[in-house]
């Protein structure tokens, strides 16, 4: 069934479709697997409405037998294969990390003498021994150039039930062939004594008595949400308006945000996801030196998104889609309520008790929340976009889960945190990779960057009060490629020149960051080579239907300098063109005993606020907060 406008939900019909047609096209053969199946974003500018829609998807498809791998596009609305395209994995790296490859790491491992000799001779039984299926990474291995390689980090489970993570086997690293199910390195450095406290934090041994002085919450509409949901992923609430999107490697992308101002519905951003996520650790022991994981261009978050639940991870009056992916077969796979949409009230909007006039008025602010949670291995990451009625655009990401640990037997070290008893966890960073694609009135943008300025005492300052602001146009790729600075309360302005208020300013928003530590890696690592990206708070690029990823396509195994570096090299000009900024955020994250063993929520984001765009308030029609009579709100 074709779907009702080019934004919606790719269906599993469309899925099963494309996989069929790449069969009958003699480009999915038996031994073939699917490393990923995406919707291509319609044509820059399609609107929703359009009376022609041409579902075109991505596959990237691995043949094992015949060596090959090959990015392909197909359409599903004509059944027809639009473009195959042979990748050389040595050079542009390889396809994401497959499910199906987990278990070969580490039923390979045990099949290995080295690798039994070396539990064995621990004192462990094999069967009691599981093993971290981890990127490789590129480092000063040649012949691992073009093959697709995991490295493994063993941990032992005492049982069925046991959190494997508290009892971490170390100074043992393993280098395993995937594609040939063999091991090309056992890197058995050091017998170091296994952490023995377990880590169950079910276990009512480490919860105790659960608290019993919990009143319930109760968050109820009784006339139901405030907004309304069309075409199966089509979002109007308040003056929002957007489409809701899902991608098995970015998970929730964001189409046509636009605001209804008077009788305009003006767009302020035509796509907005978070593209890449990598996360590197600052331990260089030579078992540990090479962990670095793309969580999004490696391990593809969508994929692993939840199955939420009322009433655990959503409260509230919710509405659930459910997004499908495909397996490695190309069999398609539904997120039963994978993505969760609510409203919830935000706390005071606007409030001013006048001594003058003997107004008391009170406002209170509503936001909507759009969002998913997916596990990659140890972690659980939360993303969340929130809109708010004053125009405002909030992103959070939220991590938990349990700490990659390592044994730590003489205590915390510079690199790595005792959590327990002979427990560690190395220092590491979470950092996210924001692309936005603006389009504040459906034109062409430009960026500022703004910064505080102290100013001297002078003859115009005479009493040293006066402190003023700069903004520095970024005018090329090159010159937009920034850090954020606190100390100057730095910001972003992202306008359109063409579009005044009446002010007669260019109508904009405003990029705050939160300002922590983007990459710590030195710069001649290979994860900054990899994850240059991150070594930036901002970037801008001038808008190509080609460049999707900061990392690039390809990061998995890919040497370095792929995606942002490499574009903005051009150093086109990014002053009133169609651009995308980039923004990356993130945590530096030296772990606590607090964190074990399992962590507390820890955030991390950014807001786009209105900055001219609208020519007052754009709040002042929203009611008094019905309270029963119990609020004076004039």
């Amino acid at each position: 069934m074709t779907p009702q406008t080019p934004y919606s939900l790719a269906t599993d019909d469309e899925m099963t479709t494309v996989v069929d047609t790449l069969r009958d096209a003699d480009l999915f053969p038996a031994a073939a697997r699917i490393a990923y199946l995406g919707l291509l974003d319609p044509v820059r500018g399609t609107a929703r409405d359009a009376s022609t829609v041409d579902r075109r998807f991505r596959v990237l498809v691995s043949d094992k037998e015949a060596g090959t791998a090959r990015d392909i596009v197909v359409s599903a609305t004509h059944r027809s294969v639009e473009s195959v395209t042979e990748v050389d994995s040595a050079v542009a790296g390889e396809f994401p990390v497959m499910e199906e490859e987990f278990e070969i790491v580490e039923q390979v491992l045990s099949e290995d003498p080295a690798w039994q000799e070396a539990i064995a001779r621990r004192g462990l039984a094999l069967d009691e021994v599981r093993v971290a299926p981890l990127s490789a990474g590129v480092f000063e291995y040649p012949d691992e150039a073009g093959r697709r390689i995991l490295r493994g980090l063993a941990f032992h489970q005492q049982h069925a039930s046991d959190s494997a993570w508290a009892h971490p086997i170390d100074g043992l690293v393993a280098y395993v062939d995937v594609t040939n199910r063999s091991v090309d390195q056992v890197l058995d450095l050091e017998d170091v004594p296994i952490p023995a406290e377990h880590g169950n934090y079910t276990d009512p041994e480490l919860t105790g008595p659960l608290r019993t002085t919990q009143k319930p919450i109760s968050i109820t509409q009784p006339e139901g949400p405030s907004f309304t949901v069309t075409d199966g992923n089509h979002i109007d609430w308040e003056k929002w308006s957007f489409d809701v999107g899902f991608d098995m490697r970015e998970g929730l992308v964001l189409h046509n945000i636009a605001f209804t101002d008077g009788d305009e519905t003006r767009r302020i951003l035509d796509r907005a996801a978070i593209a890449e996520m990598v996360v590197p650790y600052g331990d260089p022991s030579p078992v540990r030196s090479w962990q670095n994981y793309f969580d999004t261009g490696e391990y593809l978050v969508g994929q692993w998104a939840n199955s939420l639940e009322l009433g655990c991870d959503c409260l509230g009056d919710i509405t659930y889609l459910s997004p499908w992916v495909v397996n490695n077969l190309g069999e398609p796979r539904q997120i039963r309520n994978g993505i969760c949409m609510h409203e919830e009230d935000a706390g005071v909007l606007a409030k001013h008790s006048d001594l003058w006039s003997g107004v008391a008025y009170t406002r209170r602010n509503r936001r909507f929340v759009v969002s998913f949670f997916t596990t990659v291995g140890n972690y659980d990451y939360g993303f969340y976009w929130y809109l708010y009625l004053d125009g405002t655009i909030e992103f959070e990401a939220k991590a938990t889960g349990v700490v990659f640990t390592s044994a730590l037997p003489n205590g915390s070290t510079d690199f790595a945190s005792e959590i327990a008893p002979g427990l560690g966890a190395p220092f590491h960073q979470h950092l996210f990779g924001a692309r936005l694609d603006f389009a504040l009135d459906g034109g062409g943008c430009r960026v500022e960057e703004e910064d505080v300025v102290r100013l001297p005492v002078s003859d115009e300052n005479p009493r040293g009060n006066a402190f003023t602001r700069k903004r520095t146009l970024l005018a090329t790729e090159l010159a937009a490629q920034r850090d954020a600075d606190q100390s100057v309360a730095r910001t972003w302005v992202v306008s359109n020149p063409e579009s005044i208020n009446r002010l007669g300013e260019p109508v904009a928003y405003k990029l705050h960051p939160a300002g922590l530590p983007t990459l710590l890696a030195a710069e001649e690592s290979s994860v900054h080579k990899r994850a240059t990206f991150a070594s930036k708070a901002l970037w801008v690029s001038q808008y190509d239907v080609d460049e999707r990823y900061p990392t690039g396509d390809f990061p998995n195994q890919h040497a370095g300098h792929a995606g942002l570096p490499t574009w903005t090299q051009a150093d086109r000009s990014v002053d009133g063109e169609d651009i995308v900024v980039w923004h990356t955020f993130g945590l530096t994250h030296f772990p606590r005993v607090e964190d074990w063993p399992i962590m507390p929520v820890d955030t991390v984001g950014f807001k786009l606020r209105p900055e001219g765009f609208f020519d007052r308030s754009p709040v002042l029609d929203v009611p008094a907060p019905d309270s029963g009579g119990h609020c004076c709100a004039e």
